[in-house]
């Protein structure tokens, strides 16, 4: 059963152009690919299907950012990314500022996971520097019951308007925009939350929450995109990515 979030957490949907609509089909023949119309608008994948190249394990200072990859941690296999094994956060080698970011995940039973955005890698966890898309089971995980920390969340800054997640163990589709300030999150085809980063109304929010105690949050206009090892099992795909000028 999908849950309906109370009036509060409403936010007004307004159509914008998107790359997909509707949650994607458990089997996608052209899985990690781009059509001919994405390319000529700029998108490239962050996944090729095949291999880790462009990624790496998240590390702070004290390591090199170019450590190889626990090969029982994230692993490839049948077109998917997953996290298998305990392994440390994933994150893109190259860092981004503006940019559109579409993802297809799916979740294990009463899994979390995330998309980090902006973060950079000179603090113990990614998420003290950049936000975070919630990657959750809404149904069987503690943080599903609170809208605020729940699936497509500004996790723990902003709520999405209503639960539109797929059962577990099948696809969903986010899309994450960052231009400038401004910032979506969408879920399978629709807008669920929109912020300005920056703002009187986000700053009060940040106060309000745990990450006051973390002063970099929120400070970098560029960093990486990062994929979350919150210890349980997530599988990711169609990875892609289009810079916004």
């Amino acid at each position: 059963m999908r849950m309906t979030f109370p009036a509060l957490f409403f936010v007004v949907l307004v159509p914008i152009l998107c790359s997909a609509a509707g949650a994607p089909p458990d089997d996608d023949p052209n899985a990690n690919t781009l059509t001919d119309a994405e390319k000529a608008a700029g998108w490239k994948l962050l996944f090729d299907g095949k291999t880790t190249d462009g990624w790496h394990r998240y590390s702070d200072k004290s390591k090199p950012t170019t450590q190889p990859l626990a090969p029982t941690g994230w692993t490839v296999e049948n077109g998917v990314l997953s996290r298998t094994k305990s392994s440390g956060d994933l994150v893109t080698d190259d860092e981004f500022e503006n940019f559109e970011l579409t993802a297809e995940w799916k979740i294990s039973p009463g899994g979390n996971s995330g998309i980090i955005y902006r973060c950079t890698e000179d603090h113990k966890q990614s998420y003290e520097t950049g936000p975070e898309y919630q990657v959750l089971d809404n149904t069987k995980h503690a943080d599903g019951k609170n809208p605020l920390t729940s699936a497509a969340s500004a996790y723990a800054m902003y709520a999405p308007s209503k639960d539109l997640t797929q059962p577990v163990g099948q696809w969903n589709l986010a899309r994450i925009v960052v231009n400038g300030n401004h910032v979506e999150h969408w879920l399978n085809g629709e807008k669920v939350v929109e912020y300005e980063w920056g703002s009187d109304d986000w700053t009060a929010r940040m106060k309000n929450s745990k990450f006051k105690d973390w002063p970099d949050f929120g400070k970098r206009q560029s960093g990486h995109i990062d994929l979350q090892d919150h210890g349980n099992n997530v599988w990711y795909r169609n990875v892609k990515i289009r810079v916004l000028k």
